[in-house]
């Protein structure tokens, strides 16, 4: 799946540097002529055939990934290991600190939110589509950080923080990070 998509996406920069390039300087050279010719209209099919492969691969992926976002951890993994933002967990001492933690992932929107969310933008009002998207990149996020933590037999995570970034356009990267630590008994 990944190989046609980057054939695809090899297909859509070739068409497009093809057709802006050599295409739009023929036309502006040549404009008596109204005849197409056959190796800018290829250049123009592959433009659009190599967006069309990657939408379709890109759907196919999804499909079969059923958004992982939408997975929980196991309950006993959510039971075990105990996330704070401070540095101490309250009435418990710190046993062993066994390091870093953390959980990442990059969130984007289908564009028919993406543009719903836009006429909201020029409305007024909250950006549910967005706050959907960036709850469920916080869960992704951290259900990987706590399952790190749960690999290396943490008790629990303290000076937990997120931080999130904007990637392109209207995905979102967040990134989770803490301390795993084990906690005297």
């Amino acid at each position: 799946m990944k190989v046609l998509r980057h054939i695809g996406s090899l297909a859509f920069v070739l068409g497009l540097f093809v057709a802006i390039f050599v295409g739009m300087p023929w036309h502006i050279l040549v404009a008596d002529d109204p005849i197409v010719p056959l190796w800018l209209r290829l250049a123009v099919f592959c433009l659009l055939g190599g967006i069309l492969l990657v939408l379709i691969t890109v759907a196919l992926e999804q499909r079969k990934a059923k958004r992982p976002a939408d997975k929980s951890l196991p309950a006993e993994l959510e039971t075990r290991v105990l996330l704070l933002n401070s540095d101490t967990v309250p009435g418990r001492k710190t046993r062993e600190i066994l390091g870093l933690v953390q959980g990442h992932t990059v969130f984007a929107i289908w564009l028919g939110k993406d543009l719903s969310a836009l006429i909201r933008l020029i409305l007024g009002g909250e950006l549910t589509e967005y706050t959907e998207m960036m709850g469920n990149a916080r869960s992704t996020a951290t259900n990987r950080m706590m399952a790190q933590a749960a690999e290396m037999g943490s008790d629990a995570i303290i000076n937990v923080r997120y931080m999130t970034t904007s990637v392109v356009g209207s995905a979102a990267e967040l990134l989770v990070y803490g301390t795993a630590v084990k906690l005297r008994k």
